[in-house]
This record gives C-alpha cells, sequence and structure tokens, in this order.
C-alpha cells in the first residue's frame, strides 16, 4: 500500500518552482543602484522580483530576511552581504509607500500564458 510521504510534496512543489516562477515574470525592475545585478542573482533567481519590491521591511528585518534566504540556498558572497542589505533597507523601508502593482488590460492580459499550477 502506497503511503504519501510528507517530504515529498515540498520536493515535488520546489522541483516545479523554478519553471513556475519564470513563467509568471511580471517585468516589475529592480531599482538601480550599486547592488541591483547581485539582488537580481540572488532573489530574482528563485523568485519574482515583485516579491522583493512589495516589501516594507527595516534594516533589521532585511538582515534576518537575507540570512534566512542564504540558509535557503541564495548565492550571496559574504563581502555582499551588507551591501545587499544595505541596498534592500534603502530600497523598501517601513516608511515607503505601499507597492502598487501595475495594471493590466483584460486584453493584454488573455495573451500572458497561465501562470496557476493548481
Amino acid at each position: 500500500m502506497f503511503k504519501p510521504s510528507w517530504l515529498a510534496v515540498p520536493t515535488m512543489a520546489l522541483a516545479a518552482a523554478p519553471i513556475f516562477w519564470a513563467r509568471s515574470s511580471t517585468g516589475v525592475d529592480l531599482p538601480p543602484g550599486d547592488m541591483e545585478a547581485k539582488a537580481r542573482t540572488a532573489c530574482a533567481e528563485c523568485h519574482d522580483a515583485r516579491i522583493i519590491v512589495q516589501q516594507r521591511l527595516t534594516k533589521a528585518a532585511w538582515t534576518k530576511e537575507v540570512d534566512k534566504m542564504v540558509k535557503w540556498g541564495a548565492l550571496v558572497d559574504i563581502k555582499d552581504r551588507d551591501a545587499l542589505i544595505e541596498y534592500l533597507s534603502i530600497h523598501f523601508p517601513p516608511d515607503q509607500p505601499a507597492y502598487a502593482a501595475p495594471r493590466v488590460s483584460a486584453a493584454k492580459k488573455a495573451q500572458q500564458p497561465a501562470t496557476d499550477m493548481w
């Protein structure tokens, strides 16, 4: 008798995730700056930049977030860690206005590939 493993579910989801994320690109750009390319490499390799630009975190919270992502496999050179945290803290602080997603017309939305996994 087959017994599903709870460990198999996250593994299967992670295996499919890069394909989903690659297809769901929103064209959201990170702000220009010295660490833009590093942030794109470290962060947007696994998830859409929209996840980053929606955040409004303190420097302490960005530090925890970057350290957590590094533990999960984000490629951040130790010499770039503090500069990356500074970049994120400057561009996405708690006192910045909330992110407003760009509106997409119904016609343009119909042309986009489906991104629903479920």
